[in-house]
């Protein structure tokens, strides 16, 4: 074996110094991936949870500012999670670089720099809840096998070079270039192979057949199709009924929770008479109520997207804290997720005779994994944040004094009734449309309250009164129609709505911080 040059400058001046550390830190990288990969594939044994990117990246959720986590929702939209997962794996690869680089003189700082990377990992996942200290062996493995690759791939890296005489080619004794190529697509190979294993077997397949098995019963007190003429049918409107792959999907959860029916339970304690513990089989068995209710997000823009109204089939909250017996001076129910995140609820808005529901079905299916499989809780009128936990294993009948919930620590409203809303779906702002009759169309809602009308206005014009689509129920959001006739020029469309008890949405924009936006949705188009 010969050694091969790696550059023809001194050792002590820059070249062949840059080309070292440029091996370092190329080394670093592939421990940094088998790190990974081999944690990755450990965390399928011990639970999603103890995966150190998740566990880290549920850690920076949970200390997250509001504006940031707002910033999130507004850049990333639903696909926030898998951005703060791949965001980590680059950092963490990025600092696995960092510590090969500073490791060339050193060996000994990748061996120290791996393992504070793993006590990291450790830490967050054995603080995760429902995590206990075997969820910490992902990160600890992962930073033993890191800083045994780094250790042989740095045996056989461009490294540790040698100068004979001065001004003479710098060498690596024993240095085979093909081979270290070849071990670090391998250690790449097996690190992708490893991760990508343990995401799948780490992946939703037990809860998905969980669900599959799942055969809900006929509602009780089952609805009729929604009205004829609630879905006006006006292409680039929203569906009366939104599909639940197009639901709306905002949380805190970075993967969904697997959740297996059989082994599932909701405990529900605090302020009431007698403790409650029901697993799947004892909500099934009981008698179910089917209701249209539209959910919407507190962190929806004026226009934005984060609405939909689905179909939904569980029993009634309020049947169950009655059998409990809610202590008169308990003002807040506290409902908690698998994950541990956490939900307050006025207790008078859910035992005041609203379809408040631990829900089981949407949409005629059991529950979607994403959207709570297999219990969720619903509360129409209130936005999500303060009303409709999923993944729910616990209730605790509380004080609003005495518990602040996830959001509420940010500093967001502890008592949020949904504002009266409207939307222009169609046509979208910017368009082009033709002069002449154009229908201007949208959504409108003002949940536990209905909508009684809707207007439009061009320009500066008149408000001028919409169509509405029949009204379901004033749980639900009401599709309207404008039938305007064009006119060349650029042209601003603004919309209001009128909720049930003669309220009109103001035209005062605020943002959605502390507790819901307001404001007008105005687009402009451009008519030709």
């Amino acid at each position: 074996m010969t050694e091969t040059p790696i550059g023809v400058a001194d050792p002590q001046v820059g070249g062949a110094a840059s080309s070292r550390r440029a091996a370092g830190a190329i080394v670093g990288v592939l421990a940094g991936a088998a790190a990974l990969g081999a944690a990755e594939l450990l965390a399928a044994l011990f639970g999603p949870n103890s995966s150190p990117i998740v566990a880290v990246g549920a850690a920076i959720v949970a200390a997250s500012p509001e504006w940031l986590t707002s910033f999130a929702i507004r850049t990333f939209g639903t696909g926030d999670k898998p951005a703060l997962l791949i965001g980590i794996g680059v950092v963490l690869l990025v600092l696995a670089a960092v510590v090969g680089a500073a490791s060339v003189r050193r060996p000994r700082l990748a061996t120290g720099g791996f393992v504070v990377l793993g006590a990291i990992g450790a830490a967050a996942a054995v603080t995760r809840p429902g995590n206990d200290i075997l969820d910490a062996i992902p990160s600890i493995a992962g930073a033993g096998v890191g800083v045994v690759v780094y250790r042989w791939i740095r045996g056989i890296a461009p490294i540790d070079a040698t100068s004979e005489a001065p001004g003479a080619p710098t060498t690596i004794p024993g240095y085979d270039r093909r081979r270290f190529l070849r071990s670090g697509v391998t250690v790449a190979g097996l690190a992708a192979v490893a991760g990508g294993l343990g995401r799948f077997l780490t992946s939703r397949t037990s809860a998905a057949a969980s669900r599959a098995a799942v055969s809900l019963p006929p509602p009780a007190d089952a609805l009729p199709p929604p009205p004829a003429g609630a879905d006006l049918g006006i292409q680039g409107v929203a569906p009366f009924l939104t599909a639940n792959g197009e639901f709306y999907r905002v949380d805190t959860a970075l993967l969904v929770p697997a959740v297996d029916a059989a082994t599932w339970s909701l405990r529900v304690h605090g302020m009431v008479d007698r403790e409650l513990t029901l697993d799947y089989e004892d909500v099934l068995a009981q008698p179910t109520i089917e209701r249209d209710v539209t959910l919407a997000c507190v962190s929806n823009e004026v226009g934005g997207p984060y609405i939909g109204n689905a179909r939904w089939v569980g029993t009634p909250l309020s049947d169950l804290l009655r059998e409990a017996g809610v202590d008169p001076g308990a003002s807040q129910l506290v409902s908690r997720s698998i994950d541990g995140f956490t939900i307050g609820t006025p207790t008078a808005v859910v035992m005041d005779g609203r379809d408040a529901m631990l829900a089981i079905g949407m949409n005629g299916e059991p529950l979607p994994l994403e959207h709570g499989f297999p219990v969720r809780m619903i509360v129409p009128g209130l936005y999500g944040y303060v009303s409709a936990t999923k993944w729910l294993v616990d209730l605790e009948l509380t004080t609003m004094d005495a518990y602040d919930a996830y959001w509420i620590q940010r500093g967001w409203a502890k008592e949020a009734p949904i504002k009266t809303q409207s939307r222009i779906d169609t046509p979208r702002d910017g368009a082009d449309v033709a002069a002449g009759p154009v229908a201007v169309a949208g959504v409108a809602w003002a949940q536990h309250r209905g909508i009684d009308r809707v207007e439009v206005r061009v320009d500066d014009g008149p408000w001028d009164e919409a169509e509405l689509a029949a009204e379901d129920t004033i749980d639900t959001w009401r599709q309207w129609v404008y039938r305007w006739d064009a006119t060349p020029g650029r042209r601003t469309i603004a919309v209001r709505a009128t909720d049930g008890d003669g309220r009109t949405q103001t035209a005062e924009r605020a943002e959605p911080f502390p507790d819901g936006a307001t404001g007008h949705h105005t687009i402009t188009v451009e008519v030709s």
